[in-house]
């Protein structure tokens, strides 16, 4: 071997090397920091900003952009993601129908997706998709569990018209009936509407004993506001998407009392010692508030943080197949995501698998009420 030969390898063997130390892992994450949804997306952006700089020794490039609550604005941004920068996971949105339109994307271009939805797609079609958030049947069965203790025995809906609200109606209206529970009337609104005078009128006009609403964000408190001020005198339940302080500072009075279900990391403190998810969330919570102020936590927030716990499990797991940056480290995360196994994250014990990558149990809900401006656990 002659030196200018040893001496290629071992330029060659340093070059790699150094490739190797500055492989980095591009997420590309999709959220409304405008629009109708932008109160849940603000939070999840701010949180991305608390990630760590690197996983597993892989410097971490983010790269946040904003689909306005637009599905279309969502699909053209997931496009040149995986295109132009070749992300390695897409993540988002917190709106559904973003999230359900970003799914096609992921699916053909073969990058996973991460969810900060609870977006349901046709059978068959979730290959590429995990879910943060829990599903709608999960929450759901909890807000049931709660109403049989209520004695309800009939529940009016007032959802939105999009994707979030028929698939909340598809997954509730089962479980009520299940239970015995009276379903009905249905109306919907759509998520810009600034009034649903005609829907309350015919809600009030049945009186079921409680009404399931259906909304995210500041957007829901205009419903229940509507349905206070028409004097309905029944319970009103709100869904996981509501779980933020915007519902109590846009709904002022017409809330108090009402009930919202929730995954554990918006309640970390109140969660008893026993509850799996209670450290993790009190962690979240602390970061978030030290760098955002008290109060600031939500539930989308808390999927943010939860998503670099997965990704800290998987990343190790599809190093040993691939390089990030590649279709083939794509397909290793994407299969990585299947074997974490049993994860604890500020919202729950996650248990994606190849055949459900939602991933919680039934038991994963918390049931809250609005009481004196805060959010308190249902006992």
């Amino acid at each position: 071997m002659t030196r200018y030969t040893l001496k290629a390898i071992v330029a060659a063997t340093a070059i790699a090397a150094s490739g190797a130390a500055m492989a980095q892992i591009t997420i590309g994450v999709i959220a409304p920091m405008t629009g109708p949804a932008s109160g849940l997306g603000i939070p999840a952006g701010n949180q991305a900003k608390l990630w760590p700089k690197e996983i597993a020794g892989q410097k971490l490039n983010v790269i946040v952009l904003d689909d306005a609550t637009d599905p279309t604005q969502g699909v053209q941004h997931a496009k040149k993601l995986v295109t132009a920068d070749k992300v390695d996971v897409l993540m988002g949105s917190v709106a559904t129908p973003v999230a359900a339109a970003m799914a096609q994307v992921a699916e053909e271009s073969g990058t996973p997706q991460i969810s900060w939805s609870p977006v349901a797609v046709p059978a068959g079609k979730d290959k590429w998709l995990f879910r943060m958030p829990q599903s709608n049947a999960v929450m759901g069965h909890a807000i049931i569990e709660h109403m049989k203790k209520q004695g309800v025995k009939s529940v009016g809906f007032l959802g939105y018209s999009d994707a979030y609200g028929e698939t909340w109606l598809n997954d509730f209206r089962p479980q009520a009936e299940k239970a015995g529970i009276k379903f009905g009337p249905v109306e919907r609104f759509a998520r810009a509407d600034t009034s649903v005078t005609g829907q309350v009128l015919k809600l009030v006009s049945a009186n079921p004993d409680a009404m399931l609403v259906v909304a995210s964000g500041s957007g829901a408190a205009m419903p229940q506001m509507a349905l206070v001020e028409r004097g309905y005198k029944g319970k009103i339940y709100q869904t996981h998407a509501a779980a933020t302080r915007d519902l109590m500072r846009v709904g002022g009075k017409a809330v108090e009392g009402g009930f919202v279900v929730s995954g554990p990391a918006v309640l970390a403190e109140q969660l008893p010692d026993s509850h799996p998810a209670r450290g993790e969330a009190i962690k979240f919570v602390q970061q978030y508030e030290k760098a955002y102020g008290p109060g600031s936590r939500n539930q989308f927030a808390g999927h943010a943080y939860d998503s670099v716990i997965v990704m800290e499990k998987a990343v190790p797991i599809a190093l040993k197949t691939a390089k990030p940056g590649t279709p083939e480290f794509r397909a290793a995360l994407r299969d990585a995501f299947e074997k974490i196994g049993k994860t604890t994250l500020a919202h729950g014990v996650l248990n994606w698998t190849a055949q459900d990558h939602w991933g919680y149990t039934d038991d994963t809900g918390v049931m809250m009420r609005v009481t004196g401006g805060e959010f308190k656990v249902e006992k």
